[in-house]
C-alpha cells in the first residue's frame, strides 16, 4: 500500500509537471515526496519508541510489585505463592527483555530514517549553490539534475525497505531476519549518502578550477565554505 502511494505520487508529479527550459531549475518535484514521507517516518517511529518506553515503565512497576509482595510474605506462606509469583515475575521479564529489544530495533531504524533525512538536507543545500554558481553551463545544471534525481529515486526505495523494517515488527519473522533487512537498508542509505557527498564534492571542485583569479578562487570557496 505505501509502494503504491509513493508510486502514485511521484506519476502525478511527472504528469502535471511541465517540461523546464535550459534554465536553473528550481528544486525537484520529488524532493517534496521524499521529505514529506521521510519526515511522517520519523514521526511514527518516535511515537512507536514512546509507547514502548511507556510499556517498559508500567512493567517494570508491575514487576517490582510482584518482588514486593513476595518479601513481604511469611515463611509459611511462601511455599504457596512462589511458583505463582514466580511464574508471574517471569512474565514480566520476559515481556520487559522483548520491548527492550524491539525499542533498540526502532532506535536502529530512526538512526536509519535521520540519515535519510540528512542526504535529502545535504542535496537540497548543494542543489541551491550549484544552480547560483556562474561556472556552471545550463546542460551542466541539467545533468545535475538528472545526477539528483536518480539519488532521490533511491532514497524512495530507501524509505521503501524503512516502511518493511516498521511492517516486520506486526508479522511473524526471526529477530536474525529482521536484522538482516535493517542491516540491508542502513547499506543502501549510507551508499546513497556517500555517493551524494562525492558528486558534491566533485562539482565544488570543478567550479573551483573554473576560477579564473585569486580573487574568483576566494569568492568561489566562501560561496561553499570551505576554508
Amino acid at each position: 500500500m505505501k509502494k503504491k502511494l509513493i508510486a502514485c505520487m511521484v506519476c502525478l508529479l511527472l504528469i502535471t509537471s511541465p517540461a523546464r527550459p535550459a534554465e536553473r531549475m528550481a528544486a525537484l518535484p520529488i524532493l517534496e515526496i521524499v521529505k514529506a514521507v521521510t519526515k511522517k517516518v520519523i514521526k511514527a517511529i518516535d511515537l512507536r519508541i514512546q509507547r514502548l518506553q511507556n510499556k517498559t515503565i508500567w512493567l517494570q512497576n508491575a514487576q517490582k510489585q510482584a518482588e514486593n509482595v513476595l518479601s513481604k510474605l511469611k515463611l509459611d506462606e511462601i511455599s504457596e505463592w512462589t511458583q505463582k509469583q514466580k511464574d508471574l515475575y517471569k512474565g514480566y521479564y520476559e515481556e520487559l527483555g522483548k520491548v527492550k529489544s524491539i525499542i533498540t530495533y526502532y532506535q536502529r531504524i530512526r538512526e536509519i530514517a535521520k540519515k535519510q533525512s540528512r542526504l535529502v538536507q545535504e542535496y537540497e543545500r548543494a542543489w541551491n549553490l550549484f544552480r547560483q554558481d556562474p561556472h556552471f553551463k545550463d546542460s551542466e545544471i541539467q545533468y545535475m539534475e538528472r545526477v539528483y534525481s536518480g539519488i532521490m529515486e533511491e532514497s524512495l526505495k530507501n524509505i521503501d525497505q524503512i516502511f518493511l523494517m516498521l511492517d516486520s515488527f506486526t508479522t511473524q519473522m526471526s529477530d536474525l531476519k529482521r536484522l538482516e533487512i535493517i542491516n540491508k537498508a542502513a547499506d543502501q542509505i549510507d551508499a546513497n549518502y556517500d555517493d551524494l557527498l562525492l558528486f558534491n564534492r566533485q562539482n565544488v571542485m570543478l567550479s573551483l578550477q573554473r576560477a579564473k583569479t585569486e580573487a574568483d578562487a576566494k569568492q568561489v570557496k566562501q560561496f561553499y565554505g570551505i576554508p
